[in-house]
């Protein structure tokens, strides 16, 4: 990724805090692990998924859509590319057995309890939706139609207010107007040089959202920015920024809106899975590619999604959303509300693989993915769910000896 030793201690510290965060921060080892392994249930290479790349139990939350509906989805794209479906499911089963044994679930059979309830809650809703009974693009997830953590999450969230996180991030200062607050821990003050470049190239961004989503320039003016810090494992040490813009002057200081600026580098899948050129022809720009994945994979996505570079590194764009919101952790301490949880992660799953071939260009994916993915299910489907049960149990022993090298080699060779 190209960091410096320093940021690379950043992230090796949060890496090192447990097995799942570790696993989290290593998805470059799990690729290549898995691709050199044998599985029975691939699509053919002919017939790739759209995957989300990174699929993790923490890369769940809730957010707003474009309707003002709460719903529950996937919420890193930042991997996204073709590649076998089996990917995603094969990264989320071991973090389900990793999460649950950070929560206290130390029975093996009881962990494959739950990896079985994510992929049949996942089979079942790849055949509804190739038998057409169901449609990915309208399928979504919300408080009427979820149990358990997930349900509890979107009901909290609706007494929360559209300026909590304006709330939360700035304060008026002493001319009244709004800026962010710098005495947030995880805020910094940007460099003049940073400020300038942003500013400079702003207007690219504008240019990258869509004419029926765009506003007038003068509602994304820029008010303030500063650095974002210590967020997620992965990504640590790739830049990244809030941008305070204008909004709609209905209120001076109550309609500002709050961007996520976010640097891309290309997916990780991307360097392990087959070479597809036409999707690189058409995504050569990170931010680019990142934007459409989360089109293609949610049901109605955040109207400020685009991109922009800075000289030699590209960056995406997104609203900071009042309403992005985490399962709480207490909420997961018996099995029942676990299995609740996987199941309804199961079916998101196979939503955003069913729905990412819906609204792009047929000369990419001119094919519906939940068809390829369904037939090949369809074969031996006890099969299918055996062998992902069996080999996350051997797969999640893999990350904790390789954890167990990581501390090894920081101890020894890095600090």
């Amino acid at each position: 990724m190209g960091l410096s030793k320093q940021e690379r201690r950043k992230k090796y510290n949060k890496m090192k805090q447990n097995p799942y965060s570790f696993y989290r921060g290593s998805a470059y080892l799990f690729y290549y692990d898995v691709t050199k392994i044998p599985f029975a249930f691939h699509t053919p290479s002919l017939t790739p998924t759209w995957i989300m790349g990174d699929m993790h139990f923490d890369n769940f939350s809730s957010f707003q859509d474009e309707d003002g509906q709460l719903v529950f989805d996937v919420d890193d794209f930042d991997e996204g590319y073709l590649g076998s479906y089996l990917y995603d499911l094969l990264r989320m089963v071991v973090s389900i057995r990793l999460m649950t044994q950070q929560q206290g679930v130390t029975d093996s059979f009881v962990r494959d309890e739950l990896v079985e309830a994510f992929l049949k809650a996942y089979s079942k809703q790849i055949k509804k939706f190739a038998n057409r009974e169901e449609d990915p693009r309208t399928t979504c997830f919300t408080a009427e139609n979820t149990k358990g953590p997930i349900k509890k999450v979107l009901n909290k969230l609706e007494e929360r207010k559209a300026t909590h996180e304006l709330e939360k991030q700035t304060i008026l200062d002493d001319e009244g107007k709004r800026v962010f607050n710098l005495e947030k821990e995880r805020l910094e003050e940007v460099s003049q040089k940073e400020y300038r470049e942003i500013s400079a190239n702003w207007s690219n961004y504008i240019a990258s959202i869509p004419k029926e989503l765009a506003k007038e320039d003068s509602h994304y003016e820029i008010k303030d920015i500063v650095r974002k810090l210590g967020s997620g494992v992965a990504s640590t040490g790739l830049k990244r920024y809030y941008v305070l813009i204008e909004g709609t002057h209905n209120n001076e200081t109550q309609d500002d809106i709050i961007l996520e600026v976010k640097e891309a580098r290309p997916a990780i899948p991307a360097y392990f899975v087959e070479y597809n050129e036409s999707f690189w022809e058409q995504y050569k720009h990170q931010g680019k590619r990142i934007v459409h994945t989360q089109k293609a994979m949610h049901h109605k996505a955040d109207a400020y999604l685009g991109f922009f570079s800075i000289g030699n590194r590209e960056f995406y764009v997104r609203e900071r959303c009042a309403y992005d919101k985490d399962i709480n952790p207490k909420h997961l301490d018996e099995v029942k509300p676990i299995k609740q949880t996987v199941k309804i992660m199961g079916k998101i799953a196979a939503k955003i693989h069913s729905r990412a071939d819906q609204d792009i260009n047929e000369d990419l994916l001119g094919y519906h993915s939940e068809d390829a993915i369904n037939e090949v299910i369809e074969r031996d489907r006890a099969q299918f769910i055996q062998e992902l049960v069996t080999w996350s149990r051997f797969y999640k022993q893999r990350v904790e000896q390789d954890y167990k090298l990581f501390l090894e080699w920081l101890e020894k060779d890095f600090y």
